[in-house]
């Protein structure tokens, strides 16, 4: 074994060995974390992982790892750090304490020379590290809501981080980076679903310290000084815990709850609460940690402009992600009324649900993307040319075209979750009376001198695949991702397999409130057999209906059709009879409200089994 692979190995058996130990300790000293509304977990588990975490970097670092004068100071302050939460598990101290000694480890890092340098002046960058340093620590604090969650997410961080010193030019803090996540690693065994020990404060605290001060030495002591890297790179390699922190605080403050207070509310919990077991969502969000990871390491590599578009589409995708499950319904409706008994919330939640203003600052993001794109597979990425400066001096042209093209067509009309072949053909118009009224634009004020109608084409090729894309993510979304899974639902069979049956599906799965959960269609068509509609298998009507019902538990017979016989209607009530569950029909009725008949008993036009 190379000597450089020593204290990685080395760093992932300490934590190994050491955490069953700590992990006893903990229990025999009653230091468990209890379940709590608040909480996730199910039952007392051991915390105190922390311990077993500090214990195998610290000593690696001091025995077997060449010694930098940023090493000790990352070492030194994350140390503290993890001091101030092993004091919190141990005491519980206030808030504004453990954010007292997280200020203070910020103030030794800054001293010793580690800053972000995203500005020009001293100041602006002390205050810019400070936020920096204490923001990933309490976000990485914010992330451990879930088994493996916060562990995996900071040993995939850490492991990009290294690479990105290696790629920098620094041996010494990639290997430092690499026994970090070695050990994380390490701690997954006893802390991946079902967790038998947590990590606690101390745990989190020193992690997300480590990681955010370590980041400083890549930009402090690398050899590249490339603006973008510099600016992009920490924020990349840490965008999971930063997406979700930014989302728990702008949803707790919508919903009128303090940002600080616990809860089930984070991207994590909405993903489980869709249908995804705990293991999926927890590695999904490491999918996407290693995918903005990946891009943190060739935003060194690739021109600017490359890497501010896959950046901004990074942006967009985890941004309609965010939007998708702000809509999951987390809280009973009681928790959540005091956000609209707030007139300010009131106006915020409003605005939120039309989600308008939120439509047209992703159209400008998504315009100049195409029409970026559009130059830069004509032409290349970005160059000083005469090309390229036509862009930057007609983007905001196209910018005010499209936007109004879009306005006019009616774009923000529709409903994203209801975009159909419709919509569709609507958007081409939109983009196709965009791109004819930028040309003509252009004509008009530069005479089409030096631009290319090759351009456009793609530009329009371009705008109407990301205008449809992301009207149609939530579709996505829906179809990617599970419904959200009706807790002791009744299990039920759809009789009828035809567009009444599909309507009758689509409504058990978007009204919770009806706690049904199909299983299964049933049909007397023989062409129908076999096939699938929205996940669902369709069988045989004829000497299925009973064989099912045993098989799969079925509590109820929905008859979705009412042109069916009654002969036929009453062997299906037979066999239901016989197997003893319920059969009932759905209806749609359209009711007539007299004048002189009082609106509360008016009734719109519903869906329901009956």
């Amino acid at each position: 074994m190379p000597i450089r692979f020593v204290p990685v190995a080395v760093a992932f058996a300490i934590t190994l060995a050491v955490t069953p130990l700590v992990r006893a300790l903990a229990r025999r000293w009653g230091l468990v974390a209890t379940p709590k509304t608040d909480r996730w977990h199910k039952k007392p588990t051991a915390m105190m992982g922390g311990v077993a975490i500090w214990l195998a970097v610290v000593s690696t670092w001091l025995l077997l790892m060449p010694h930098t004068p940023h090493g000790w100071v990352v070492i030194g302050a994350s140390t503290f750090l993890f001091l101030v939460g092993l004091v919190d598990d141990l005491l519980h101290t206030k808030p504004y304490q453990k954010l007292i000694g997280q200020v203070m480890g910020s103030a030794v890092v800054i001293y010793y020379g580690l800053a972000l340098p995203w500005s020009r002046f001293a100041s602006l960058n002390l205050i810019f590290t400070i936020f920096w340093l204490v923001g990933i620590t309490n976000a990485i604090n914010l992330l451990d809501n879930m088994d493996g969650l916060a562990a995996g997410i900071a040993a995939i961080a850490s492991g990009f981080l290294a690479l990105n010193f290696l790629s920098g030019g620094q041996p010494i803090e990639a290997l430092m980076l690499a026994a970090f996540a070695a050990s994380l690693v390490a701690f997954l065994v006893y802390n991946s679903h079902r967790a038998s020990i947590f990590m606690g404060d101390c745990g989190s605290m020193f992690i997300g310290f480590f990681l955010a001060s370590s980041a400083l030495m890549n930009l402090s002591g690398g050899r590249s000084r490339s603006f973008l890297p510099v600016l992009a790179v920490p924020i990349l390699v840490l965008f999971i815990p930063i997406f979700d922190t930014t989302f728990v605080t702008i949803l707790r403050k919508l919903s009128g709850r303090a940002a600080s207070q616990g809860g089930r509310d984070h991207t994590s919990h909405r993903l489980v609460a869709l249908g995804m077991s705990e293991q999926r969502a927890v590695m999904m969000l490491y999918l996407f940690a290693t995918l903005s990871g990946s891009l943190a390491v060739l935003v060194q590599q690739l021109k600017a402009d490359v890497s501010v578009a896959l950046i901004a589409g990074l942006v967009v995708v985890l941004t309609l992600l965010g939007v998708y499950l702000a809509g999951v319904k987390i809280y009973d409706d009681g928790e959540q009324a005091p956000a609209h008994e707030k007139a300010a919330f009131g106006f915020l939640i409003d605005l939120s649900y039309k989600r308008r203003i939120f439509e047209v600052l992703l159209d400008v993001v998504l315009i100049s993307l195409s029409y970026w794109s559009a130059y830069a597979i004509k032409f290349g990425p970005y160059q000083n040319g005469v090309q390229w400066k036509l862009f930057l001096q007609t983007l905001p042209v196209l910018v005010f075209v499209r936007l109004g093209a879009f306005l006019l067509m009616g774009v923000y009309r529709g409903i994203w979750r209801y975009t159909g072949i419709g919509d569709l053909v609507l958007f081409a118009k939109a983009v196709a009376l965009g791109s004819v009224v930028s040309l003509l634009v252009l004509l008009f004020r530069f005479h089409f001198q030096g631009f290319s109608r090759t351009v456009f084409m793609i530009d329009g090729v371009v705008m109407l695949l990301l205008l449809s894309g992301s009207r149609m993510t939530f579709r996505f979304f829906r179809q990617m991702l599970p419904t959200t899974k009706v807790k002791d639902g009744r299990r039920v069979l759809i009789f009828g397999a035809g567009d009444a049956g599909e309507l009758l599906l689509r409504e058990l799965l978007n009204n919770r409130d009806l706690r049904y959960a199909p299983v299964a269609f049933l049909d007397d068509d023989i062409r129908k057999q076999g096939k699938v509609i929205h996940g669902l298998r369709v069988f045989d009507g004829n000497g299925s209906l009973r064989k099912l019902v045993s098989e799969q538990h079925v509590e109820e017979v929905l008859i979705s059709s009412l042109r069916i016989s009654d002969e036929r209607l009453t062997r299906i009530q037979r066999e239901c009879e016989a197997e003893r569950v319920k059969l009932k029909r759905m209806s749609i009725r359209i009711e007539t409200i007299s004048e002189g008949q009082p609106p509360t008993i008016a009734k719109a036009v519903s869906n329901r089994a009956s």
